[in-house]
């Protein structure tokens, strides 16, 4: 091969890395975040519509919201975030009663900073600082100011493979006064392909004692499809492990960046 031509081809490829580097990373549809930002002067909007079944001691609920996040990039490795679980309903029946509560959820605001990038076994990591408002309707309203910290870390096992795990702390109010809580979330998701993924996560939103609510989990299943480098669709499904968790889930969305 003449030397021309190697250099074509070496341009050629490095340009095709860059692209594929730079594809949107979206924290939908699961629950660990992504360690990355969406870059100095970007915007991202991710989007969907969530369902919630439960069935406990002859009560059902059945709630319908829109999860909205979106993402500004202030710095090449720090983002503004503004979080909401947007438009909700929740429809509950209960020896043969059935009530019915609409309105929105409370909105948060955060930061996320990119640490370290990951290379040589050594992960991608980030760490997100965030506070939930009680500005919601009122039948979705929390109580006071919630703040919150997540600690992000993505392995590539392989060229296909990523591991995360996302430790992190909160604070809740309840009738008892406030207490903090833990969360942790464990995903491992598998590229099929330059368009398709999909991944598989354990997911502990809420770990507290029982007189605080107990600890949620759930198992998560889910893909993501790429329509272009900047636009992703995604879908989950999740089942609840324990009778403080919705006993399914199904969420279906959209992710955009400019």
């Amino acid at each position: 091969m003449k030397a021309p031509a190697i250099l074509t081809a070496a341009v050629a490829l490095c340009a095709a890395s860059a692209q594929a580097q730079d594809k949107i990373e979206s924290d939908r549809p699961d629950f660990v975040e992504s360690s990355k930002v969406v870059g100095k002067g970007r915007f991202q909007f991710e989007a969907g519509l969530l369902v919630e079944r439960e069935r406990n001691a002859g009560t059902r609920e059945r709630t319908l919201s829109t999860p909205t996040l979106l993402r500004f990039g202030i710095a090449d490795t720090l983002e503004l975030r503004v979080e909401t679980d947007g438009r909700m309903n929740r429809h509950s029946t209960e020896e043969g009663r059935r009530t019915t509560a609409a309105g929105y959820g409370d909105t948060a605001l955060g930061l996320s900073w990119h640490v370290l990038d990951g290379g040589e076994g050594r992960p991608s990591m980030a760490v997100l600082v965030s506070a939930e408002f009680d500005s919601g309707s009122r039948a979705f309203r929390g109580d006071g100011v919630r703040p919150a910290l997540r600690v992000v870390g993505e392995w590539e096992l392989s060229k296909e493979m990523t591991l995360g795990v996302m430790p992190g702390i909160g604070v809740e109010r309840d009738e008892g006064g406030r207490y903090r809580y833990g969360m942790l979330g464990v995903a491992l998701e598998k590229e099929f392909g330059q368009r398709w993924s999909g991944f598989a996560e354990v997911a502990l939103p809420h770990i507290a004692r029982s007189r605080h609510g107990g600890t949620e989990a759930s198992f998560d299943i889910g893909a993501a499809y790429l329509l272009s480098k900047d636009v992703q669709l995604d879908a989950m499904l999740s089942r609840g492990l324990n009778s403080r968790t919705p006993d399914v889930a199904f969420t279906v969305g959209l992710s955009i960046r400019r």
